[in-house]
Order: C-alpha cells, then sequence, then structure tokens
C-alpha cells in the first residue's frame, strides 16, 4: 500500500507544511494549452492544492486521489459555495470511469506523476484526452539550502544514505528514483502526443535563484518548519514503522533520525534556534504534451 493511503498517515499535517505552486508554473502550463478550457481532471490532487488554485480558468474540474484520506482532506478545504465547480473522486490515475471519453482538455499531475503505471497510464490519457488537450506533470526533489551548502549535504546524506539509521531504505522505488531524475522516465508516446516540452530547474548553494534552469518552487521558512516539511516524506513514515521506539523529541522522546538530522546540520553551520528564516528552493520538473 502507498504510504499516503494508510489511515496512520497524516493528512492535514501534509496539506498544512507541503508547498504550494506559483503562479508562474500555471501561466507556463495554460500558455501552452490550446483550444478550450471545459474540463480538467487533476491526478493524484493530493490535499487539492492544483484544483483551488485553476479553478478560475476551467468549466468543470475533477480531482482524484488513490487514497480517501487525501480526498477527504481536500474536501474539507474546498468548500462548495466558494469552488462550485470543483469535486473529487478517489481513483487511481489509471482508471477514470467517471471520465468520458475525449471530453478532457487537461490533465495535470503535481508531484504524483512518479507514482504511476505508464503503461496503463497513457492508454487512460489517449481515451479521456481530446485532440489537441494537454497534459502537464510536474515534480520537485529535496529542499536545498540555498546559503547553507553544508546542511544541504546533512539532509542529502540522511535523506538517500543506505544505512537503516537513515532514511534511504525506506523510499518506495522506482517513484523515488523518477523525481531525483526529474522525470526524464516520463516519455509520452511519440505517436499519440506532440510538442512534448521539458523545464527543469536545479538549484545552486550561492543564494537564491544561483541554480540552472528555470525555477518555480521557492520558499523562506523556519528551521523547524523545514524539519516539519520532511516529516511528510513516506520514508520518514516508513522509517517510523519501522523505528516505533525511537520518538521525536517534541513528542515527549529522545530523538530520532531528523533529530539527529537537525543536530548535525545546527553544529555545520552555526544555527542559533529553529525560528530561524532560510531560503528553500526545490530542484523541479515540468513535462508537458499536446495530444496529436
Amino acid at each position: 500500500m502507498a504510504t499516503f493511503s494508510k489511515s496512520t498517515f497524516s493528512h492535514a499535517s501534509y496539506a498544512a507544511i507541503r508547498p504550494s505552486y506559483p503562479p508562474s508554473l500555471y501561466n507556463h502550463i495554460l500558455s501552452f494549452h490550446h483550444g478550450s478550457c471545459n474540463l480538467l481532471v487533476d491526478l493524484g490532487t493530493g490535499p487539492g492544492i492544483v484544483p483551488r488554485a485553476l479553478s478560475p480558468s476551467f468549466t468543470r474540474l475533477i480531482g482524484t486521489d488513490p487514497s480517501s484520506g487525501m480526498i477527504s482532506q481536500a474536501q474539507s478545504v474546498t468548500p462548495s459555495a466558494q469552488y462550485p465547480n470543483i469535486t473529487y473522486e478517489v481513483a487511481s490515475a489509471e482508471h477514470l470511469p467517471f471520465v468520458e471519453d475525449r471530453t478532457v482538455d487537461m490533465v495535470l499531475a503535481g508531484q504524483s506523476a512518479h507514482w504511476f503505471d505508464y503503461p496503463r497510464l497513457w492508454k487512460e490519457m489517449q481515451r479521456i484526452v481530446r485532440p489537441g488537450g494537454t497534459v502537464a506533470f510536474w515534480g520537485y526533489k529535496d529542499p536545498v539550502f540555498v546559503d547553507f551548502p553544508k546542511a544541504s549535504k546533512i539532509m542529502f546524506h540522511f535523506g538517500y544514505d543506505d544505512r537503516d539509521d537513515r532514511l534511504g531504505p525506506f523510499w518506495q522505488q522506482p517513484g523515488r528514483s523518477i523525481v531525483q531524475d526529474q522525470l526524464r522516465k516520463v516519455q509520452p508516446p511519440e505517436t499519440e502526443w506532440e510538442q512534448v516540452t521539458r523545464i527543469e530547474y536545479e538549484p545552486g548553494t550561492n543564494g537564491q535563484r544561483s541554480g540552472e534552469g528555470t525555477p518555480f518552487l521557492e520558499k523562506r521558512m523556519k528551521l523547524g518548519e523545514v524539519i516539519e516539511y520532511v516529516r511528510t516524506w513516506s520514508s520518514y513514515h516508513a522509517w517510523r514503522e519501522a523505528h516505533p521506539e525511537q520518538r521525536p523529541v517534541k513528542d515527549g522522546g529522545t530523538g530520532d533520525v531528523l533529530d539527529r538530522m537537525y543536530k548535525e546540520m545546527k553544529e555545520a553551520e552555526k544555527w542559533e534556534n529553529e525560528n530561524m528564516e532560510v531560503d528553500i528552493e526545490w530542484g523541479t520538473a515540468l513535462v508537458m504534451a499536446r495530444k496529436a
């Protein structure tokens, strides 16, 4: 079972701490899109960020997610009076029986495309998307402290080292590798999709926007908020299930893997406390294509 579908996963915490997407990202996608804007389907909608952001641009929007917990969270923060054109459905991306053939103008997937079964997915996209319609999938990697290279390096080691006291062994694969490789394995079939466009960004550690490519995702956060964000990673959730005896300090325990990670970062960068604000950027990838 995927981590986000488990009843023990905190869908509310995920919704509260995960980064939102900037208007520039949506503008890139809307500029790429041609034709009508009657129906949008958002795959792996999670807490429903994408449908709410694009509600003014489409007549009707459907957010789907295989996790009933995520759908409940999305519904709870999407009041029908404010968003009368949005509905949510518990469904996998590969099977959308409630969507009629060739009726969808745009299909989106934000930070969920690495979970898909692509042979089945492209078959379903071919069925539901109208000729000339758009698919746009994007994802983001790990947060980078753009002014603190030592901290960024420590976070990477804790996130991907194969030791049992790190998070590396607890990622669900091949999904995480697809994200880390900036969705390059997402290849729309050439016979069915055209004008495939890829936009990427790799952060640097010489200050804001010192990386390469087109930046989409950045945020100023308190150090404590960054650690709470990492606690929403699926690998951390799996690590906690494997180490129930190690409780975070904030919960009255003696410390867990992320407490140890923060201690190392704090010592390496000589940070003062968890209320210190830092600039964060994420490596991102956006893949867009138009149905032939």
